[in-house]
């Protein structure tokens, strides 16, 4: 995954507002715990899209 430092400083959870953590090849939000999936090195920043936690 080639994400840009500076955009993974900008962007943050749409359900929540928390920041965002890499993950292997996700997305994790620190507050809720959602995973975004990234394809294409594009984050998929959809709710509906998001891995629930368990």
């Amino acid at each position: 995954m080639n994400l840009d430092p500076a955009l993974l400083d900008i962007i943050v959870c749409p359900a929540c507002h928390a920041d965002l953590a890499v993950e292997g090849e996700e997305l994790v939000c620190t507050g809720c715990r959602y995973a975004y999936p990234v394809r294409d090195d594009i984050p998929v920043l959809l709710v509906d899209e998001a891995r629930k936690p368990a």
